[in-house]
């Protein structure tokens, strides 16, 4: 029987940049809990790689631009500040 061939997995590359103080504190912590920066990183970011490849919830969209609350009334009524 022919094995079959598995599909080849495509990686992408990500870069950012630490401080020194960062990383020494990264380093710090992975020591302690005695794993790797790759693993911890790929752990933190884990709910957001694998839950949103296919649609992105309308809750998690950014809404309108909040400055949107300092611009001039359109009506009289909004005017007025009804507190009761």
């Amino acid at each position: 029987m022919a094995k079959s061939k598995k599909k080849k997995q495509i990686y992408k590359l990500v870069k950012f940049k630490l401080s020194k103080k960062q990383f020494a504190s990264l380093q710090n912590y992975c020591e302690a809990r005695k794993t790797t920066p790759t693993k911890l990183i790929k752990k933190s970011i884990r709910y957001y790689t694998e839950n949103f490849s296919e649609v992105v919830p309308s809750k998690f969209y950014a809404t309108a631009n909040q400055l949107d609350m300092f611009k001039e009334p359109d009506k009289e009524e909004d005017i007025n500040l009804n507190l009761f």
